[in-house]
């Protein structure tokens, strides 16, 4: 690999710097191109998106919001911000944008700090049905401040139980009801939701960090016509760099960008804004739109194999970019199954099912996504054969054959590299 070829000319000078953080960016690349990479929640950002990110913008300090900024020498990131609110309003059809967020965390805490005090309800989508964190789980601010709620999925179709959620909002009368989740196999019913915030007189927050990149690539229903506020995360299937960022209606808007600065960050990351600006353009592409759909296509066939290897699917399938599996029949734990794909090069997590009887850190299924492979250039033949590897290593007990289904795993990305080389 060139020095130039993905860090930028400087990267040399960083070498002679500090080589031990130079060999773990360079170690991070080696282990990217010779395992599989099955996360649902990560992806491979383009070249131009690391340049932003590595670039000048990282000194600026501007606190505020453009023209309004609480330092000086702030035009250039000011024309930056403004280029990625103008694109985001644009791909994802909203009347106001909000880049600033650090993180899908910081961006559900601005959502939440616009329309509520500590003690005040939220409703939210119970963490081990497929909700997050954040979602009001007693250990994250969430569920400390607020008076969380949840609702889960029905045991007969493991699919959101709607009349759950309307008995729930009309027997708590939550300020916020938010959906969306980490774990969600499906498509959501923003519609439903929508006449059951409407009927109790709550903010409908739409969760969009994982699935706001198939959004992006009109591959599934927005949730931007029925949503007062939908937060996200740039760095899944959108495929952008780390961090957050928030859609709204605009009468919202002065709500939340107060929410968000002063209220609960300081300055923003302008590179990291610039970064996002990069990321909305490219997704403003038909190349984006073509692979958004052939993330989805893989995904399901992804799942298919996995059936075939004895792994039964949440919820019958996938609409989405990612699966959950449920391990009981194969007989390996969550953390079992994680541990042996990880020995073989394979890398995706164990993830709790609905009513799960073991603990989340054991859990009895495991979570797989097909957005970075996707990023590599495979489809569903390759991903009959990622199906195969991974029911190979869920078998492989004793962890005799991990090296052997490892070398497959490293023909298999060979053939299709993350970063590839730039042709001569």
């Amino acid at each position: 690999m060139t020095s130039a070829t993905y860090w930028g000319p400087d990267f040399d000078a960083l070498r002679e710097t500090d080589p031990e953080i130079a060999d773990v960016i360079l170690g991070e690349l080696r282990r990217l191109r010779s395992g599989l990479q099955l996360i649902a929640s990560e992806n491979f950002t383009s070249p131009a998106v690391l340049a932003a990110l590595g670039s000048t913008l990282s000194n600026k300090y501007a606190e505020g919001y453009p023209g309004r900024r609480y330092y000086g020498g702030c035009a250039e990131v000011d024309k930056a911000e403004e280029i990625g609110i103008s694109r985001a309003k644009e791909l994802f059809s909203a009347e106001h944008a909000n880049l600033q967020p650090h993180s899908g965390a910081s961006a559900n805490l601005a959502a939440y700090g616009a329309f509520m005090s500590p003690g005040d309800t939220l409703l939210g989508m119970a963490l081990p049905h497929g909700g997050h964190l954040t979602h009001g789980t007693k250990v994250s601010f969430s569920g400390k401040w607020f008076n969380a709620k949840h609702y889960g999925v029905s045991k007969q179709t493991e699919h959101i139980d709607y009349d759950e959620v309307r008995d729930l909002a009309r027997e708590h009368q939550p300020k916020v009801i938010v959906c969306g989740g980490s774990a969600i196999p499906r498509t959501i019913d923003f519609a439903t939701f929508r006449e059951i915030a409407d009927e109790v007189g709550a903010i409908l927050i739409v969760d969009a960090a994982h699935f706001i990149g198939l959004v992006a690539g009109l591959a599934i229903p927005s949730p931007v016509p029925y949503a007062d506020v939908v937060t996200f995360t740039t760095h899944k299937v959108l495929r952008g760099p780390r961090g957050g960022a928030i859609v709204c209606k605009a009468e919202h808007a002065k709500a939340i960008d107060k929410a968000v600065f002063p209220m609960m960050q300081g300055g923003p990351l302008m590179h990291s804004v610039a970064a996002k600006a990069v990321n909305l353009k490219e997704c403003q592409t038909a190349e984006y739109q073509a692979y958004a759909r052939q993330v989805i296509v893989n995904a399901q066939a992804l799942t298919k194999g996995l059936e075939g290897e004895g792994l039964r699917a949440v919820t019958g399938g996938t609409d989405t970019h990612l699966a959950l599996l449920d391990l009981t029949e194969t007989g390996a734990t969550g953390a079992e199954a994680a541990s042996r794909c990880d020995a073989a090069a394979i890398v995706l997590n164990k993830n709790a099912i609905p009513y799960d009887p073991q603990p989340p850190s054991v859990a009895s299924g495991v979570r797989v996504g097909s957005p970075s492979v996707t990023t590599q250039g495979m489809g569903p033949d390759e991903m009959s054969r990622i199906a195969a590897l991974i029911g190979r290593a869920i078998r492989d007990t004793t962890g005799a054959h991990a090296a052997e289904i490892a070398a497959e795993v490293g023909d298999l990305v060979a053939a299709h590299p993350a970063y590839p080389e730039p042709r001569a």
